[in-house]
């Protein structure tokens, strides 16, 4: 399966027939331009116009921004609700599982906690893992690190971190790097996936931002 990042916390999800999924794509107001994406399926983690734009996507079937089990053209998902912790009312969030022919690919959207072990236990086994790095209103650096530590995802891909083309304050991703001891990190345009080819250890994977 191929994974490409739109920048912030937009992914695009896509394997040889079948389901193309899109995650939280978000309003120009973010900074990262316009986007223009076509997928079947679209995830929103929370009602918010970085994560929750879904104009921005055409041809789509199916738009899921609750809790539950899925199956879409052969893929699994399932939203699992994991209530953010830093607004004096809680907001809600939703940590989407995709399992693509039995790689799973976990979007923790603006998770902004450390949640316990058996919460995290709950998403299997996790090929990859997309984790918000760059504080605001999600993970910050050191609590991403210890996320991953919990999780012992094969490969690594943050996301929703200050980069030059977005208007967000947000820290930067050199500061998880850091607290994952992590100096030379892989960096692809698009990340492809197998269970075949996945690393024995965790592994940290920039991916190019792609204008949508």
């Amino acid at each position: 399966m191929d994974i490409t990042w739109y920048g912030h916390s937009c992914f695009r999800l896509t394997e040889r027939g079948s389901t193309s999924i899109v995650t939280d794509p978000f309003d120009p107001g973010v900074g990262y331009g316009a986007l223009n994406l076509k997928a079947q399926v679209v995830t929103i983690s929370h009602e918010a116009a970085g994560h929750a734009h879904v104009d921005a996507v055409r041809d789509w079937e199916y738009v899921i921004n609750r809790p539950g089990e899925y199956e879409i053209g052969g893929v699994f998902i399932i939203g699992t609700p994991m209530f953010n912790k830093k607004a004096d009312d809680p907001k809600p969030n939703i940590v989407y599982s995709f399992d693509y022919s039995g790689v799973i690919v976990v979007h923790l959207g603006d998770l902004d906690h450390v949640p316990s072990q058996s919460a995290l236990e709950s998403l299997g086994e996790v090929a990859v893992l997309l984790v918000p790095v760059g504080g605001g209103g999600a993970l910050n650096a050191s609590q991403a690190a210890e996320v991953v530590s919990l999780i012992e995802p094969a490969i690594v891909v943050p996301m929703h971190y200050k980069t030059p083309h977005t208007q967000l304050e947000l820290a930067g991703v050199e500061k998880f790097l850091a607290e994952m001891g992590v100096t030379s990190p892989t960096e692809e345009e698009t990340l492809k996936v197998s269970t075949s080819g996945l690393p024995a250890q965790t592994q940290v994977t920039l991916l190019s931002y792609k204008q949508g």
